[in-house]
């Protein structure tokens, strides 16, 4: 799970005369604070200058960002403009071209102008040159550049769709990422597009939830889809390295070796491994016939999950889990998993293995933190019960809740429906303020998480926020926000498919300020978009997981509440 682990350069225009190279080295200098020499003298009350400039109700910036196609552009000046003076003296440039500009308006000394043929996701630069003159005769003070760069080209850019239809196939075309794109060998998917033979733990774990979602609707069968998963499963039992009964984060697809994820985490992965026992057991669940190839699976599923040595990972007894452990390295990597995160599920599966099950006390010490892990503050008018401030990266809501029902759920140290709504609607409130005033976020186009981004991959959150948004916030969010989620859905399809839309769903993210697209799509992202909106459509892999008589004793030995735990 890589959780553990973004200027543009704008290109000026060729300086077409001695006055604009002053007036490049001078960009972004306002009003009486213009380019001079040092010999130059300081303007005068006079002097005729730029007092103002307005692109659609943004004043005085340096740089526009997320401008759109049509935007119209109001200059007021000191005193009233020659008209005759205005051609070749106000122009909008892009990457040395000259773009016509038209007046729309007249108030002079307010001149509001509109450009044609404007392009989505494009710099351009707006210049004011020295040959500017008054009415008066007088020459401009100071001439100037301001960069804009144009944004969302608010079109639709496929055919409208009833809302379930565009679920359906926001799910169905997420899904071909581990059908379609799964190892021939293993069947596991993928960690990423660009790694088809480096498949992922995980990813894995979500994909297999994916493909109950997918049988159930029809995308493929539910042979089809129990022939994939004891393929996976076969592939795990007869081929894949084991670290007391752990399986590794990343695993050659061909061969089952384990891949190190770095030089010191080259054994068991036990968070990796929850995810994808969480994944098998709702497997187990799902293929519930009488027939020997149901059965089958069942049997195989037991073993797996019975042989993970979950009290191995307490490193000899501490109260508290440890991530990673190898056979040359041991415990070097020295990770205890505590909360608050997207961990909750090692420590339910740890309580409810029937072998090597964990003391309540592991949970209580190790994960909760002895209650450590309390927030309790406000946030935009929501209380947030645990966590970091604003919440972290919206995963922690997402990944052990694929399976952990949160509806009425609670333990001694939070009602888990208030965590992750919360939590979610914190980081919509956040994309809405925008105080750093990225380009796009809106309450149509919001969602922060870990993801790939323009400047790598990163943990995004309120807190660590570089401009990127993930499809994969805002969707698998769906449970908690649908409303805000489906205005998300709409966005992302109709408003920036032609640049976001691919043939496994949407790409992993995207930066408008910087209009930068994800050209990837990682596993991780992918499986909880299918998966959560089927919790929220059906709630099919949370009745599953949460009826397993493993996971409802796990959950009553760490006493926790809901109307699901019978």
């Amino acid at each position: 799970m890589n959780s553990k682990h973004n200027t543009r350069n704008t290109n000026s225009g060729k300086a077409i005369s001695l006055a604009l190279v002053c007036v490049l080295l001078c960009t972004g200098l306002f009003l009486s604070a213009g380019c001079k020499s040092s010999s130059e003298p300081a303007p005068s009350a006079s002097d005729f200058k730029l007092e103002e400039i307005d692109i659609n109700g943004i004043k005085n910036q340096n740089k526009y960002t997320d401008v759109p196609t049509d935007a119209t552009v109001t200059l007021t000046f000191s005193e009233k403009v020659a008209v005759g003076s205005i051609a070749g003296n106000i122009i909008l440039k892009k990457s040395g071209e000259t773009i016509p500009i038209n007046l729309a308006h007249n108030d002079n000394p307010a001149l509001k102008i509109t450009f044609n043929g404007l392009v989505s996701y494009a710099d351009y630069e707006l210049v004011i040159n020295t040959g500017l003159k008054s009415e008066a005769g007088a020459a401009i003070f100071t001439g100037k550049v301001f960069n804009i760069t144009t944004g969302i080209d608010m079109s639709d850019k496929f055919p409208r769709i009833p809302d379930d239809e565009l679920l359906d196939l926001a799910q169905r075309q997420t899904f071909r990422y581990f059908w379609d794109f799964g190892h021939p060998v293993s069947g596991m998917a993928p960690e990423r597009t660009a790694t088809a033979n480096t498949v992922t733990t995980g990813g894995t774990g979500f994909g297999i939830m994916a493909m109950l979602a997918a049988a159930q609707r029809n995308f493929v069968s539910r042979i089809e889809a129990l022939n994939r998963v004891q393929k996976i499963v076969t592939f795990l039992d007869t081929k894949c390295t084991k670290y007391h009964g752990v399986f590794s984060h990343w695993i050659n697809g061909e061969t089952g070796a384990t891949i190190p994820f770095s030089a010191n985490d080259n054994g068991g992965d036990l968070v990796e491994t929850a995810f994808l026992m969480q994944g098998l057991l709702t497997a187990q669940r799902y293929f519930n016939g009488a027939d020997a190839a149901e059965t089958k699976l069942r049997n195989d599923i037991t073993r797996l999950w019975e042989d993970v040595e979950w009290t191995w990972y307490s490193k000899g007894g501490e109260n508290v889990l440890y991530w990673h452990w190898s056979p040359d390295k041991g415990w070097v990597m020295n990770h205890r998993i505590g909360g608050w995160n997207e961990c909750l599920i090692v420590y339910v599966l740890a309580a409810s293995s029937p072998t090597h099950p964990i003391a309540k006390a592991v949970y209580d010490e190790g994960w909760a933190r002895s209650g450590a892990f309390a927030n309790g503050k406000s946030y935009y008018g929501y209380t947030l019960p645990l966590g970091s401030d604003y919440g972290g990266p919206l995963f922690f809501t997402h990944y052990s809740f694929l399976g952990l029902n949160p509806h009425d759920l609670s333990d001694a140290y939070a009602d888990y429906w208030e965590q992750n709504r919360n939590h979610s609607l914190i980081n919509y409130n956040y994309c809405i303020e925008n105080p750093r005033k990225y380009g796009g976020y809106s309450a149509d186009c919001w969602g922060l998480t870990a993801s790939d981004g323009n400047n790598g991959y990163s943990a995004h959150s309120p807190t660590n926020d570089k401009g990127v948004i993930a499809p994969t916030a805002a969707l698998s969010a769906m449970p908690y926000t649908p409303e805000e989620s489906m205005r998300a859905l709409r966005f992302f399809y109709y408003k920036l498919g032609d640049k976001l839309w691919g043939e496994y769903g949407f790409k992993d993210a995207f930066n408008l300020s910087e209009q930068w697209f994800a050209s990837s799509y990682l596993a991780i992202d992918q499986a909880p978009i299918i998966v959560m909106i089927e919790n929220h459509r059906s709630g099919l892999l949370w009745n599953l997981f949460m009826s397993h008589t493993d996971v409802q004793n796990g959950l009553k030995k760490l006493e926790f509440t809901s109307p699901h735990i019978q």
